[in-house]
């Protein structure tokens, strides 16, 4: 395997961890959508619904850099479970405020995973995913700032 090969089966496994990061981040934000409660139910709920609708839209774009790199997507929830660093959270009687901080820290995350994402895609010399990332980021970076201004 060539130089670039490596580099290029880096980035197909990290937009792998990426795909799957999103679609546990999907999921997690549409627990604490459909479970909120509280003084701030109205806002939250709202909030965690677009946000979970931000969140899913990227998953059909990151599954479609993978194939486009000749690379092979995440197929079942297993294949998501075994590549994701997002924790699940299955406590429905969470305090708003904690899902708001869990939130926060999983976009924070993200956004990390992101900027490696990105650094990949520079060594494998794919301008396009190395592009695409940067608007992904931004939106994170969004809802992120977003969750951290309710906590303060």
């Amino acid at each position: 395997m060539t130089s670039k090969d490596n580099s290029q089966a880096a980035l197909i496994d990290s937009l792998n961890g990426l795909l799957a990061d999103t679609l546990a981040l999907y999921v997690k934000t549409k627990n604490f959508h459909w479970h909120v409660k509280g003084p701030q139910f109205h806002d939250l709920h709202l909030l965690f619904d677009a946000q979970a609708t931000e969140v899913f839209g990227l998953t059909d774009l990151i599954a479609e850099r993978v194939r486009k790199l000749g690379g092979k997507t995440l197929t079942s929830i297993g294949s998501i479970a075994a590549k994701t660093s997002i924790k699940d959270e299955d406590d429905t009687g969470l305090d708003a405020m904690a899902m708001v901080k869990e939130l926060f820290e999983d976009n924070t995350a993200y956004v990390a995973t992101l900027k490696a994402t990105k650094e990949l895609a520079g060594e494998a010399g794919d301008n396009a995913t190395d592009g695409i990332i940067d608007d992904w980021t931004d939106q994170a970076e969004q809802r992120a700032w977003f969750l951290r201004e309710i906590i303060a």
